[in-house]
């Protein structure tokens, strides 16, 4: 091709091509160029063969026995997730040390520096991909840690860096830079991370300790998750550089604002502070609301309580509703409660058999208590049909849900009268006709 007759452009991209070559070819065919090619391999094939003499000796360091549960075990187990790290990071290692030497010979070092970015990107894809398992983490590494990796691989993050840092976005009498938001997400989300964690890891711990009661338990859950989240929103202020001073000017005017608007959600949540620091109702108790709705506490939030009927549905009662209204707790598992089973006998019956009979037969079941009363049989009224009798019994939990202590109750009565030849009456009526002629 005749590039002299080809437009000048071309002829300036042909010329820019070919010093481009022959830059490029006496720069490959340099020593300089050969050796940090071949400092790479050797970097490489060291890490392997360390990496493979010590994964199996860190496996057996590492690994704790299957029963052992204590914190040096959890520890080791999380240590021992980083292993697959050990092939990039001896890679990493290796050459930067092959890259001082070759600054230190050629001065340059170009090739293998870009080659020791490769094996730190190769790190964090291990990180993100096998070793973090966590969902929002693995959602952070995969959209922000890799892409942020892949650009420092390239050699463009200082670039990149710089561009942001210079586009500026302006929010009325406010401004910040694209650097300044990515940080704020990346530092926020960490930081509120580790609040979750941090919340988790003490609410487990509080709900350990089973010698405190139930209410003082939420109690102190609810005060360590807001003193951890309030402590993460400083920490994350202090970093991305706000003044307080200026939130709090925001902050009042904002709330004079929504103050008209949540009034109830504020009501429920103080509602909320004063049930856990009174211990009216807490986790497990069994109430009845004026309503007619009742359930067990199987949660409480800031905003309500969740309430599980004996069929399974959840209800969501306002925190409010258990200060303003009357609420029947039945208190919580395990505590004794009264109840009776109503049944009735002929009147051909000899009724002073009766108690001791219902008594004992009740008394033979392993749930009825003896503490704080043993069951007790009562006359009750003289019914159109039969004799009116109810036992009394206790039992321990709430006669609903899961136990239906009074269906059991039941059974033993109809098997006590049936035993002993005792009518259970069925309704019987007697008609009396008037005015009817002789002889019908």
């Amino acid at each position: 091709m005749d590039w002299e007759t080809q437009p000048e452009i071309v002829q300036q991209a042909y010329g820019y091509a070919l010093q481009g070559w022959d830059l490029a070819r006496e720069w490959l065919l340099s020593p300089a160029a050969w050796s940090q090619f071949a400092l790479l391999v050797v970097a490489y094939l060291a890490a392997l063969v360390f990496s493979r003499k010590l994964k199996p000796i860190l496996r057996t360091l590492l690994t704790p026995p299957e029963d052992q549960d204590n914190i040096i075990a959890s520890a080791r187990r999380f240590v021992m997730l980083f292993v697959p790290l050990i092939l990039p990071l001896l890679a990493y290692a290796f050459t930067g040390m092959g890259e001082s030497i070759t600054r230190s010979i050629f001065g340059s070092g170009e090739v293998i520096a870009f080659g020791k970015r490769i094996f730190l990107f190769l790190a964090v894809r291990i990180l993100v991909h096998r070793i973090i398992r966590d969902p929002f983490l693995k959602l952070l590494g995969k959209y922000i840690l890799i892409p942020v990796a892949a650009v420092y691989t390239l050699g463009l993050l200082d670039e990149l860096s710089a561009w942001l840092e210079s586009t500026i976005v302006p929010l009325g009498n406010m401004s910040f830079d694209l650097l300044w938001l990515v940080k704020a997400i990346i530092v926020g989300s960490l930081i509120f991370w580790v609040g979750r964690w941090s919340n988790e890891q003490s609410s487990s711990f509080i709900e350990q300790q089973k010698e405190m009661r139930p209410a003082t338990r939420q109690l102190a859950v609810k005060a360590a998750e807001i003193a951890i989240f309030g402590a993460a929103f400083l920490v994350l202020m202090n970093i991305l550089g706000i003044s307080l001073t200026s939130l709090a000017v925001l902050g009042g005017a904002i709330g004079v604002g929504l103050g008209f608007g949540l009034q109830k959600i504020a009501a429920n949540f103080i509602s909320g502070v004063i049930l856990l620091l009174e211990g009216q109702a807490t986790v497990g108790d069994y109430v009845e609301l004026d309503g007619g709705e009742a359930g067990t506490i199987v949660k409480t939030t800031a905003r309500a309580m969740i309430l599980e009927t004996f069929d399974g549905r959840w209800i969501v009662v306002p925190n409010e509703d258990f200060i303003t209204t009357r609420v029947v707790n039945y208190s919580d598992a395990g505590s004794a409660n009264r109840y009776e089973a109503p049944f009735s006998v002929s009147y051909d019956t000899d009724i002073n058999l009766v108690p001791d009979i219902i008594e004992t037969a009740v008394a033979k079941l392993d749930f009825v208590l003896n503490e704080p009363d043993k069951p007790d049989c009562e006359l009750r009224a003289f019914g159109d049909s039969g004799i009116d009798f109810a036992v009394e019994f206790w039992v321990n939990g709430i006669d609903d849900g899961k136990n239906r202590f009074t269906p059991q109750v039941l059974f033993a009565i109809w098997n006590a009268l049936k035993e002993h030849d005792i009518e259970i009456p069925y309704p019987q009526r007697v008609v009396h006709h008037k005015g009817l002629p002789p002889g019908a």
